[in-house]
């Protein structure tokens, strides 16, 4: 009897090449694609792509309207966590929330145990590792998804360089323009700038005080949500010589606390929302604060629901809201959010 295996797919190379993999392994593969969010006309080439890929493999596929509990779960928190002056991380909330919840959920009403995607990283059911093509790797992006599903998840590409992907495609001429498209943008809702998303929503261009980390007022900018930690430009400060860069955020009085570069080091920060693959309460490890970092040495102390992470050296621009993922070599521990 053949293994049974449910596939996002999104009609990119990525997940195209995992269902290729997945059935040339033996699994009995059927497609899902997730309608996220309501941008004109990108669903329909999308999914006609998709439905190209299924009658290549002569497989079955499903077109689920997700569209309600993307907007509750990660296009909401987007917009809310800007209006608040931190920095959403919304790809890791839809692989705990939407990927890795409801297309579980989805897998179950179809009686399939095993779930797909086409990410780059690896999972043994226990904890998840980084991919061997590690410009591609997105082992950061699955920290927040919960224990209980990892023996369910299998990333054919985990092994793979993103090149070979592609040219695997392209050997298929059925599927060779899948195989020449350009990389989808990191964050599928955003067009361009995430500041296109909140004006839709609010007033974004409310002029506002600079101020330097004593309070004084030094400058003016042009609205607190156009800023996030680290930036150096956009904001006026008077009779600066030396560059000034964002190192908080105050929504209530539209205020943006600048300063020299020095004052963005960081050497420790709380947690919270904490994610663990396995039950530790002090532990040393290694801690990447943004998904484009590098892994920091650290030791993390766990109270209750809340943490505190020591670095063993400084970074700079820590953005609360943003996510801690833990690693212990190649290997992912755990996350909290920075707060």
């Amino acid at each position: 009897m053949s293994k049974k295996v449910l596939v996002g797919m999104s009609g990119g190379v990525d997940s195209t090449v995992t269902a290729i993999l997945l059935q040339k392994e033996g699994y009995e593969v059927t497609g899902v694609y997730m309608k996220l969010h309501e941008k004109e006309g990108y669903h329909e080439a999308n999914y006609e792509r998709v439905k190209r890929v299924a009658k290549y493999l002569n497989i079955k596929t499903h077109f689920y309207d997700l569209s309600k509990d993307f907007k509750d779960n990660v296009y909401d928190y987007f917009v809310d966590t800007y209006k608040e002056g931190l920095t959403p991380n919304p790809c890791v909330m839809c692989n705990r929330t939407i990927k890795f919840g409801k297309m579980i959920e989805f897998a179950n009403s179809l009686g399939v145990e095993k779930v797909a995607t086409g990410h780059y990283l690896n999972c043994d059911g226990e904890f998840f590792y980084e991919a061997k093509d590690k410009t591609k790797d997105q082992s950061y992006f699955v920290a927040q998804v919960k224990k209980e599903v990892l023996p369910r998840l299998i990333f054919p590409l985990g092994d793979w360089i993103k090149e070979d992907v592609k040219e695997l495609a392209k050997s298929i001429p059925p599927l060779q323009d899948i195989g020449e498209q350009k990389e989808s943008s990191e964050i599928c809702f955003v067009e361009n700038s995430y500041t296109e998303i909140l004006e839709r929503h609010i007033d974004i261009d409310r002029v506002g005080e600079t101020i330097n980390s004593k309070g004084e007022v030094v400058g003016t900018h042009k609205g607190y949500m156009h800023y996030t930690i680290g930036k150096r430009r956009g904001f006026r400060v008077e009779g600066a010589h030396d560059p000034h860069f964002v190192l908080s955020i105050k929504p209530e009085t539209n205020q943006i606390v600048v300063g020299k570069k020095d004052e963005l080091r960081v050497d420790n920060f709380n947690i919270k929302q904490i994610n663990l693959f396995k039950e530790l309460k002090d532990f040393k490890s290694s801690v990447k604060v943004r998904y484009r970092t590098k892994a920091v040495p650290c030791s993390v102390k766990i109270d209750g629901d809340k943490g505190l992470v020591k670095l063993d050296e400084s970074v700079f621009g820590l953005a609360y809201g943003q996510v801690a993922v833990f690693y212990d070599g190649d290997m992912v521990i755990g996350s909290g959010i920075i707060y």
